[in-house]
C-alpha cells in the first residue's frame, strides 16, 4: 500500500493539512474494495482528485474511467447518457447509444455533482447500486453492468434529502464511506505553498520569472476567506503572473485581485416568500379593511343620532360605549367632550338640509340612515359572491386566472361557484 507522501506526489497534491491527509488515507485504504464512496466538499476544494486516487489504486486501473458532471447535462438527456437509449426511443434516437454505465462495465464512474441528477434518474442509479442492473431508454431489456461508482457533491445532503430533493435511501447506498475534503480557510499553512506552486507553474507555462509575495502580501493572503477555494486561488496566481510587470507583489497589489476582500464574513439572506407568508398578509389587510368598515358604521350611527337629537351633548353622553370604539377604551386619555364635539360638527347636516326635514313625515328623515345602513351591513358571503362574480367577468370566465387575481386555489373557486350557483 503506498504512503500519503507517495500519492501525494504522483497526483500532484500539495499540503500538509492533518484533515488533508486524513482524507488521502481513507480513499487509499478504501481503493482495494468495490465499495461506493461519497466524497464531500464545498466547489473547488479538489474532490476530482479522489477517484482518481481510488480508481488507479484499485483492481479496476486497467478499465474505462469515467467522469460525468450531472449538473452540466439537461435532465431530458441524462438517462440516456448515463444508460444509453435504443433506436427510436425519442425524437433524434436515430440509432442505439451505449450509455456510460455499459461503456466503463469493468471501470469505474465518477458521478460529480450527484445532487444534481433528478428524482427519476436517481431510481435507476439506486438499482444499479443494489443489483448491477439497468435499463436503456425505450427498451425492455434488463442488463446488468460491473462498476465501481464514486460520486461527488458540494451540498449538504441532508438538507436536500429533506426538501425532497435526494432520495435517502440512494445517499446511504453512495456513502457507504464517506471522504470530506476541508475548504481552503481551514488550511492556512497550505495556502502559501500553493500559490508558490501555482505560480512556479505558470511561470514555465508562460514563459517568464516566477512571481514573489512580500510578508505583508503573505499575510492578506493567508487572512483571505478564499470561497473559490483552490479553484480560486489558481486562477489569481495566473492573473497575477500574466499582468504584473513587476515580479514582487507587496498587499497593496495583491489586494486588487481579491474581490470582496474588506469583507469575509459569510452572510445568509432569505428574500423569498413561502405561500403562507402571502396568505397570512392577505388576511391581515381584510382584517384591517373589515374594522375600518366597523369604524365607519359606528360613525354613521353618530351622525344619525345628531340628526335625530339635535345636540352634541346629548349624544356624547348617550352614545358613549361607540365613542369609546372609535376614540379608544381609555376615554379620559384618548378623547374629551370638546375634541368629539368639533369632530361631530363636522359631520353635521347643513341647515337647508334641517329647514327641509321639518316639512317631511317623521319617519322620512330618517330615509337615508336606513339606505346607508342596508348598503354597510352587506354579509361577507355578498360580498365575495360580488367579488367572485367581478373577477370572473374580469379575466372572461377562466377559472385559473380569477382564482390567482382572488387569491384562492382553482379548486376552491369550483366549489364557490357551485355554492352561489354562478
Amino acid at each position: 500500500m503506498e504512503s500519503v507522501q507517495a500519492i501525494k506526489q504522483r497526483f500532484g497534491i500539495i499540503g500538509n493539512d492533518p484533515k488533508l491527509n486524513r482524507a488521502l488515507e481513507k480513499a487509499i485504504q478504501v481503493a482495494p474494495t468495490d465499495i461506493s464512496v461519497l466524497v464531500t466538499g464545498e466547489s473547488g476544494v479538489g474532490k476530482e482528485s479522489v477517484p482518481k486516487i481510488i480508481h488507479q489504486l484499485s483492481h479496476r486501473k486497467h478499465g474505462k474511467y469515467i467522469a460525468v458532471n450531472c449538473g452540466a447535462i439537461p435532465e431530458g438527456t441524462i438517462d440516456s447518457e448515463l444508460f444509453g437509449h435504443e433506436k427510436g426511443a425519442f425524437t433524434g434516437a436515430t440509432q442505439t447509444r451505449s450509455g456510460y454505465f455499459e461503456v466503463a462495465d469493468g471501470g469505474t464512474i465518477f458521478l460529480d455533482e450527484v445532487g444534481e441528477l433528478p428524482l427519476t434518474t436517481q431510481v435507476r442509479l439506486l438499482r444499479v447500486l443494489e443489483n448491477g442492473e439497468f435499463i436503456k431508454v425505450g427498451s425492455s431489456k434488463v442488463q446488468k453492468t460491473n462498476v465501481r461508482i464514486v460520486a461527488a457533491t458540494n451540498l449538504d445532503m441532508f438538507e436536500a434529502i429533506k426538501k425532497e430533493k435526494f432520495r435517502e435511501d440512494l445517499y446511504y447506498r453512495l456513502s457507504t464511506v464517506e471522504i470530506s475534503l476541508p475548504p481552503l480557510r481551514d488550511r492556512k499553512e497550505d495556502i502559501h505553498l500553493l500559490f508558490r506552486k501555482f505560480a512556479s507553474d505558470f511561470a514555465l507555462k508562460y514563459k517568464m520569472p516566477t512571481v514573489k509575495l512580500t510578508d505583508d502580501a503573505v499575510v492578506l493572503l493567508l487572512k483571505y476567506r478564499w470561497n473559490g477555494n483552490i479553484r480560486q486561488l489558481r486562477n489569481v496566481a495566473e492573473q497575477i503572473s500574466v499582468l504584473e510587470q513587476n515580479r514582487t507583489i507587496n498587499s497593496s497589489t495583491l489586494q486588487q485581485y481579491l474581490p470582496n476582500s474588506g469583507n469575509n464574513l459569510p452572510a445568509v439572506i432569505n428574500t423569498s416568500k413561502t405561500e403562507s407568508d402571502f396568505s397570512n398578509e392577505r388576511e391581515i389587510l381584510y382584517k384591517v379593511l373589515f374594522d375600518m368598515k366597523s369604524d365607519l358604521n359606528d360613525l354613521k350611527k353618530l351622525t344619525m343620532e345628531l340628526m335625530k337629537k339635535g345636540s352634541v351633548s346629548d349624544v356624547t353622553k348617550e352614545h358613549e360605549h361607540l365613542i369609546q370604539k372609535i376614540y379608544g377604551e381609555d376615554s379620559e386619555a384618548n378623547y374629551d367632550s370638546e375634541s368629539i364635539s368639533e369632530d361631530l360638527e363636522v359631520l353635521s347636516i347643513p341647515e337647508h338640509t334641517k329647514q327641509v326635514e321639518t316639512v317631511t313625515d317623521v319617519n322620512d328623515k330618517y330615509l337615508f340612515a336606513e339606505e346607508i345602513e342596508e348598503e354597510e351591513t352587506l354579509s361577507l358571503q355578498d360580498k365575495e359572491l360580488e367579488l367572485i362574480k367581478k373577477s370572473l367577468e374580469r379575466h372572461n370566465g377562466k377559472r385559473k386566472l380569477a382564482a390567482a387575481e382572488l387569491g384562492i386555489s382553482e379548486r376552491t373557486l369550483y366549489r364557490k361557484i357551485k355554492q352561489y350557483d354562478l
